[in-house]
């Protein structure tokens, strides 16, 4: 998720009732919600460094408590307040472990169990932002303040909230965890009706469906078949044609793929896409090239590009370029 949904997280978890674990408590618990994003880090490395390390061994269980601890040395060296470590180490924890929850839901996916192994795990129930969740949240953190506001003109200067926020914080954390569950259950009604269609003849082998950005009944399907991904878009409340899905073939074998599959870059992004469409086509330059491109699937199409990959490669089966994109594709 984005870092303004999870530094509210560890707002919520303070308020309540973590504070009480340990004096400077909600420090602590803000920086610990954020702290596998530590990764960012790797950026000055490059485009694709980043996509290698990113949501790596710091969004992985086997780091967490190495997360948890960094909050409070750094918290307890800045304030030079004293911590009750046990207490600090321990809501530290809860916070991490509520980033790595909170980034297992999306389309992503995290890789929770590196470094004994690479797979990459997601459930599809949101995208990074959630426009829900934002409204949610900004509600839970707005309205103590406007409360204490009005509380002051009505009960004078002196008036002081018992528990600022608390019952707001617990509604924020409630309605986070019952719309993840209901997306959970409308995802996997959308999975199902994808899963039973036929897509020009051609039955589904893998699949998955990914959350609209604003209507919960909507979902993006995406089937690969052996030759074809299909691609279509579907809405609970209505019917599902499959014969309005968007087709993207599958190129034939080609020297140029396999060149292009051993360079870096590629390989970098085959090790984070999990839906890969390769296409092959002749390079305006030079002379004899072809260009490889790999879109990721789950996040756009040939047509309507995402995260994708590109190589240029040329007669003599060299890897000249390669680009690693999100958006439009650059011309060689």
């Amino acid at each position: 998720m984005d870092p303004l949904t999870h530094t509210a997280t560890g707002l919520f978890l303070s308020r309540v009732g973590l504070r009480k674990w340990t004096p400077l408590a909600t420090p602590i618990l803000l920086l610990a919600a954020n702290a596998p994003d530590i990764d960012i880090v790797t950026l000055a490395g490059g485009s694709v460094n980043y996509l290698h390390f990113h949501r790596h061994l710091t969004h992985a269980f086997v780091a967490l408590p190495v997360m948890a601890v960094l909050p409070v040395v750094l918290v307890r060296l800045i304030a030079r307040k004293p911590v009750r470590w046990v207490g600090a180490i321990a809501a530290a924890a809860v916070a991490v472990l509520t980033h790595l929850l909170l980034d297992l839901t999306n389309i992503y996916g995290i890789r929770l169990m590196l470094p004994f192994s690479p797979r990459w795990f997601r459930l599809d129930l949101t995208g990074v932002v959630d426009v829900w969740i934002w409204a949610a949240f900004l509600l839970a953190v707005a309205a103590p303040f406007i409360g204490t506001l009005v509380g002051s003109e009505i009960g004078g200067r002196d008036h002081k909230p018992r528990h600022h926020g608390r019952g707001f914080a617990w509604f924020a954390l409630a309605f986070l965890l019952l719309y993840n569950c209901g997306r959970a259950v409308l995802h996997a009604r959308a999975l199902a009706v994808v899963e039973s269609r036929v897509y020009q003849d051609a039955p589904p082998g893998r699949a998955m469906v990914g959350p609209d950005g604003m209507d919960p009944w909507s979902w993006r399907g995406v089937v690969e078949t052996g030759d074809f991904y299909a691609v279509a878009p579907l809405h609970l409340g209505r019917e599902f044609d499959p014969a309005r899905a968007a087709i993207f073939h599958k190129p034939d074998p080609d020297p140029a793929i396999d060149v292009a599959r051993r360079s870096e870059t590629v390989s970098r992004f085959l090790e984070f896409s999990q839906f890969p469409l390769w296409r092959v086509s002749p390079a305006p330059q030079p002379e004899g090239a072809k260009l490889v491109e790999i879109f990721d699937m789950r996040f756009g199409t040939p047509s309507n590009p995402s995260f994708m990959v590109s190589a240029l490669v040329s007669n003599r089966l060299q890897v000249l370029e390669t680009h690693l994109s999100y958006g439009r594709p650059r011309n060689p």
